[in-house]
């Protein structure tokens, strides 16, 4: 009898342990980036995942106690994966579309990125209007990309890295590559070897506010997350960050 009842206190203790293990890994918050975007996401040469938007969802979570798992993931399947729960949310330099809003929620916005056209230092192209009939690259799926796309006049060049369609204009390839301002910016102002070669030419031709995008099923999560992010901004953590990575 006593082993029975020993037995059964066993299961017991470890049913519990079990439901408080998943409990637990319940609670941790995963959160996908494509590292790939300086100066917004991005490994540096410590082969350590930095930039604007992953010390901003640090700040939003040490002022909600979310507890985060940031994960690296290749752009072209991060949508997919946070409609199958392979993660909560995605903080990507992502910009609100009402196409994206129908798969997906969005946190309130947190900053305003154009998209803009870099050429080369020595060419006569004074905007995107000058492109027509041209190679002009982008990172594939990207508004960036789809700003492309709406102009069929424009030869469409895309690539799975930004990285990959600057390297290519340096080579002579393209004529062009569009990308958001911030990430352009860095680009062109912030790489010895570009800055000296590239430049950014007109005004951004695109209105784009980025969010962080969450799965449609937790709006919880959403209103969390805009909790925090209005306490980022309401200490002036926001602006500090700006400063850092932005200028």
């Amino acid at each position: 009898m006593k082993k029975v009842v020993l037995l059964i206190a066993l299961m017991c203790m470890v049913t519990v342990g079990l439901f408080a293990g998943g409990q637990q890994e319940a609670d941790v918050i995963k959160i996908a980036t494509d590292a790939t975007w300086p100066p917004m996401e991005y490994i540096d040469e410590n082969s350590d995942l930095v930039g604007f938007d992953v010390d901003l969802i640090n700040a939003i979570a040490a002022e909600t106690g979310l507890t985060i798992e940031l994960q690296n993931t290749a752009w072209d399947g991060i949508f997919a994966g946070l409609a199958n729960g392979a993660y909560d949310a995605i903080i990507s330099s992502v910009t609100i579309t009402e196409e994206r809003k129908a798969a997906m929620s969005f946190t309130e916005p947190y900053i305003n990125a154009g998209q803009v056209l870099i050429v080369k230092s020595d060419s006569s192209y004074m905007g995107i209007e000058d492109m027509n009939g041209l190679k002009v690259g982008a990172q594939n799926g990207t508004t960036g990309d789809f700003a492309i796309e709406d102009r069929p006049e424009i030869k469409r060049m895309a690539y799975d890295e930004i990285g990959l369609a600057v390297e290519d204009l340096m080579n002579g390839n393209l004529q062009g590559v569009v990308c958001d301002s911030i990430t352009a910016s860095d680009f062109v102002l912030g790489n010895e070897n570009y800055s000296k070669n590239l430049k950014v030419v007109g005004e951004a031709f695109t209105d784009e506010w980025l969010g962080i995008a969450v799965q449609k099923s937790n709006p919880d999560l959403v209103d969390t997350i805009n909790e925090g992010l209005a306490a980022v901004k309401a200490s002036g953590k926001h602006a500090e960050l700006v400063a850092k990575w932005l200028h």
